[in-house]
């Protein structure tokens, strides 16, 4: 899940979710360096967690769980999504979704519910998927014009940890949910389609959290997780399996970002290493069998770091800092994947 996403006019904005509520950082200038202080959009009972995707149109979609006290005595749990259609500008209220247990004598489920995560396909249509109480996964759509009228259930059983996405070799979703030691696959049949398909599984123990999923050629597109038990960062794709990133190992997913360094197509890779420091690597995107080496830079952060490309063109990398604060650094204006100094917003 990237957190930094550049807007139509150019200008990045970073997302952090607090407890009731979101923060957001947004360059004042095309290519920074300076930020606004952090905005505050309020989102009363908001879990701190969000699901964040960009639209081809540059919308962004922000998607939470909402926990609040109910008349009941029990949780009103929703999940519930907002859009910042241009850059800087107010966000539009939040939405509810509700939740896949609408009737009452069920209601006591909705607070075993994942969070949710969410993809937008090629048709523009945007998918909410959560695993369930029943250890399976639960999904809503939207298409253009209106959203499903309730949530469907994709089965699935023994789902353990937060949901992954990503696009497949065909350039429709993908959708991940890892169990103890295995992890069930559901692939889009059609942009704007549901998801009929249940693949063959996956042998795998993966941290919580930790998908993600980058285009890495034509058709080819590699996923990358962490291991549970080692800690180390893995690719995967079909035709060639796991492998090991070796070097750092750490928590959270790991940032990614494909773009050119000096003419050649690279893919970039940012985690949080076991220090709490950011660790960076690059290869050749068409060599994915080179070896890698882990680079620390910058203070001790939490959360997961973020990776993005500026309105002109320079590489950015984020973090949020141990006193809730943004920071940042960009590639330098010179050949190589140098960085400046980082700086706070």
């Amino acid at each position: 899940m990237n957190w930094l996403l550049r807007g139509k006019d150019g200008r990045l904005t970073a997302y952090a979710p607090v407890e009731g509520g979101v923060l957001r950082w947004t360059e004042t200038a095309v290519g920074g360096p300076a930020w606004t202080a952090p905005d505050v959009l309020p989102a009363p009972g908001l879990v701190p967690y969000l699901s964040i995707v960009q639209s081809t149109e540059g919308y962004v979609y922000l998607t939470g769980l909402r926990r609040l006290p109910g008349a009941d005595g029990l949780l009103d749990v929703d999940v519930i999504y907002g859009v910042q259609y241009q850059t800087g500008r107010p966000m539009r209220d939040w939405h509810p979704l509700a939740n896949p247990y609408p009737v009452p004598r069920v209601k006591h489920f909705a607070a075993q519910m994942g969070v949710p995560v969410t993809h937008v396909d090629a048709a523009g249509s945007l998918h909410v998927f959560l695993n369930n109480a029943g250890g399976g996964v639960s999904s809503r759509s939207q298409n253009p014009v209106r959203w499903q009228p309730k949530w469907a259930d994709l089965k699935g059983s023994n789902v353990t940890g937060t949901i992954g996405t990503g696009v497949n070799e065909a350039g429709h979703i993908d959708v991940f949910a890892p169990s103890t030691d295995h992890v069930l696959r559901w692939s889009q049949d059609a942009a704007g389609a549901v998801f009929p398909r249940l693949d063959e599984d996956l042998t795998a123990s993966v941290a919580d959290g930790t998908f993600a999923a980058l285009p890495t050629g034509t058709t080819s597109v590699t996923r990358y997780w962490r291991d549970a038990r080692s800690g180390e960062v893995l690719a995967w794709r079909p035709d060639t399996g796991a492998r090991s990133l070796g070097g750092a190992t750490g928590t959270g997913p790991v940032a990614l970002l494909r773009t050119p360094v000096d003419g050649v197509d690279c893919t970039l890779l940012a985690q949080r290493d076991a220090s709490g420091r950011i660790a960076l690597a690059a290869y050749p995107t068409e060599r994915e069998d080179a070896g890698l080496s882990w680079t620390l830079t910058g203070p001790v952060v939490t959360g997961a770091p973020a990776l993005c490309l500026d309105g002109r063109g320079r590489i950015v990398l984020a973090a949020i800092g141990e006193d809730g604060g943004l920071l940042v650094t960009r590639q330098k204006d010179e050949s190589g994947l140098a960085l400046e100094e980082w700086t706070r917003a």
